[in-house]
């Protein structure tokens, strides 16, 4: 699947996002009580930001997720792990679909690496999901993010998780050989 990018545009998009981010679904995001104002502020300092950016993703016209870029060295992962100049952070959030697809999800996982990955200066993406949040954790590991180590952060207690060029690519392999079967 084919999902256009382009930049949040902080005011333009608050509203979007806060429908988004005020969901139970997205509780790991730790907006569930903030407000438009609060969307639209948070994104003004990452638009404003050289080393974090935020890009919506669309489908069929339609905004379907937002990604974002950061670098890790300069942020609050900093320290917990040997990083490289290689390294790329990554956070993901699909809206909620209006009916479920299934593989919908894996397919926009697939086009935000596929995406970080086109940087050639990219040999490893990074995250660090809530230790609670089961259901990222499981689309990582399907994806081929490889945990790390548990780090303690200011908002929670995240798995740190990388994915080199090799294991996602060994996972989309994987991936295909299974979808190839399950049609067979």
């Amino acid at each position: 699947m084919n999902f256009p990018l382009r930049p949040v545009d902080p005011d333009a998009d608050a509203r979007l996002l806060h429908s988004w981010f005020s969901q139970d679904y997205a509780s790991f995001w730790d907006m569930l009580d903030a407000g438009v104002d609060d969307v639209r502020r948070e994104h003004r300092a990452i638009a404003a930001s050289d080393h974090h950016h935020a890009l919506l993703g669309f489908d069929g016209g339609a905004p379907v997720f937002l990604m974002e870029r950061y670098d890790p060295a300069r942020s609050p992962i900093a320290g917990c792990y040997e990083a490289t100049a290689a390294d790329v952070g990554m956070h993901l959030l699909v809206a909620p679909p209006a009916a479920p697809v299934p593989g919908y999800t894996r397919s926009v996982m697939a086009a935000v690496l596929d995406h970080l990955f086109e940087d050639p200066t990219v040999e490893r993406v990074v995250v660090e999901p809530d230790i609670r949040n089961h259901k990222i954790q499981a689309l990582n590991d399907a994806a081929g993010f490889r945990p790390v180590t548990n780090i303690e952060l200011p908002d929670k207690t995240a798995v740190l998780s990388i994915c080199t060029r090799t294991d996602y690519a060994a996972a989309r392999n994987q991936l295909a050989r299974r979808s190839q079967e399950a049609t067979a």
